[in-house]
Formats: structure tokens, C-alpha cells, sequence
């Protein structure tokens, strides 16, 4: 069976459809099958950035490695994820979700089914209110309502006898300067992180790249191959990052060599 990745929160603005189009994007080129959907099905940004790479592959007749993005089914009263995910889970080594920053079902259900999950959060007090609430002195008082959520999808999980979740939260937009902020905030998630079972990594860094690489459908990846011969040093660290985040989630079969 495809090892399921979910890349998910309940909020948005965090990195998801980046995050998740560089994970897929680093395991189709080092040799993996990989499947995407896209469970945002009104912004559909991961799904609208894969849809750009193909135009652009296309139009410069290009061959870039990447994942194949799966359909939802639009019959109404029906599960339109259950389908979705078995039609990709033939031929496919992982399928990697990408989920809305809302609550649906769609994205409940995707937590269910994740073996992987990716929760971005930027680096603020803001964002970690969606794992916990925390006192105006910063002691955590308990989980919120996403994390609430995951621990659901776990109960299901191990009801069904399907496995643990392997949770990892991902610091995002992690800047140079607020070290005090910084700090504050990674000792309240190590905190947080005994008590609800996750485990932390960095992500990725405030980058304008990011932003340039969405309408050509690209990643930091493929910027050599389409005639990007010098990499300027965010560029260099941006795929560092990536290289360090693919390493954390500790993938199953995954050597990485990007």
C-alpha cells in the first residue's frame, strides 16, 4: 500500500501547498511513484500549482519528474476521498494530501487515513494557538481543537488496526531576527510535543523565491535544469531546508539524495 501523507492544519497562510509540492515534487525525483490530491476544493492552490508545472513542462518541452494529481469525485452524497485514494494507491509509492486551513470533512477524514502528517504552523504564538491554548504567562493549558481532531483520528486509526500516525510540526517562516520570540515559542512546542505525542522539524524560511516558483509550476529542485546555472545563497539554504525536512519525516524507503 502508498504511505499517506497529509499535509494539514486548520489554518491557512502556514506553507501547505508549498510544503506539500516540494515533498512530492523531492520524492518523484529521487525515483519514487508519487500521487497528489488536492482536498481544497474551492482555492486548489497545491492542485493549481501542479497544473502550472504540466503547462510549463509542456510549452518548453521540458522532462521534470513529478507527481501525478488525483480527481475527487464530484458525484454528490457520495465519499469522494475513499475513490480517490484507492485509484492512486495502485501505482503509487506514496500519495501525498494536501488539506484546506479549514475544518471539513474531506480533511478529517484525510487525517484518518495519514500515515505521515505535516502540520505547517508559522512561528508565532498566533499559529500554535491552533495546536493549544496557552496562558497570558505561556503555560499550556491543553490541547485546542486541531490537535483534538488529530488525537480523534487516532483513536480511529488504532480502532481500525491501522497503525500510528507519525506526527511532525513544522516551523515555517522561521526568521532571523525575533530570537526572543523564537525561542519562546520553541520551548513551549517542546513542551507540547511530550504531552500530545509530536514531533518538531524545521521548515522552510521566509523566502520570495517561494512566490517567483508557483506560476511555472517549480521548485527549488528544478531550477538547474531549466538553465538556472548559479544559485544565489537562499537558494542554496532554501534546498538545505528541504533536504533537512525530507530527512525528519523519516519516509519508509525513502535515502535522501537530492
Amino acid at each position: 500500500m502508498a504511505h499517506i501523507i497529509v499535509v494539514g492544519n486548520e489554518k491557512g497562510g502556514s506553507g501547505k501547498s508549498t510544503t506539500s509540492m516540494h515533498v512530492a515534487t523531492a520524492l518523484a525525483r529521487m525515483g519514487h511513484r508519487v500521487g497528489a490530491l488536492d482536498l481544497d476544493v474551492r482555492q486548489r492552490s497545491f492542485a493549481r500549482y501542479l497544473e502550472n508545472r504540466r503547462a510549463f513542462v509542456e510549452g518548453e518541452g521540458l522532462d521534470l519528474p513529478g507527481p501525478m494529481l488525483g480527481e475527487l469525485s464530484r458525484d454528490e452524497g457520495t465519499d469522494p476521498l475513499s475513490p480517490a485514494v484507492a485509484a492512486l494507491d495502485a501505482e503509487h509509492d506514496f500519495i501525498v494530501i494536501d488539506c484546506p486551513g479549514s475544518h471539513t470533512k474531506l480533511s478529517q477524514m484525510a487525517h484518518t487515513l495519514a500515515d505521515t502528517l505535516v502540520t505547517p504552523m508559522n512561528d508565532s504564538f498566533i499559529d500554535f494557538d491552533l495546536l493549544a491554548r496557552i496562558s497570558p504567562q505561556g503555560e499550556v493549558l491543553g490541547p485546542s481543537i486541531y490537535a483534538e481532531m488529530v488525537w480523534s483520528a487516532r483513536q480511529l486509526r488504532g480502532q481500525a488496526g491501522a497503525g500510528a500516525i507519525d506526527w511532525v510540526v513544522l516551523r515555517n517562516r522561521l526568521g532571523t531576527t525575533e530570537m526572543h520570540n523564537k525561542r519562546k515559542v520553541g520551548e513551549a512546542l517542546t513542551r507540547l510535543s511530550r504531552r500530545i505525542g509530536f514531533r518538531v522539524a524545521a521548515g522552510f524560511a521566509e523566502r520570495v523565491i517561494f512566490r517567483e516558483l508557483f506560476p511555472r509550476g517549480l521548485t527549488l529542485l528544478d531550477l538547474r535544469d531549466v538553465g538556472t546555472q548559479a544559485l544565489s545563497m537562499s537558494n542554496i539554504a532554501a534546498r538545505q531546508e528541504l533536504r533537512d525536512l525530507l530527512t525528519e519525516l523519516r519516509l519508509p524507503g525513502v535515502k535522501v539524495n537530492i
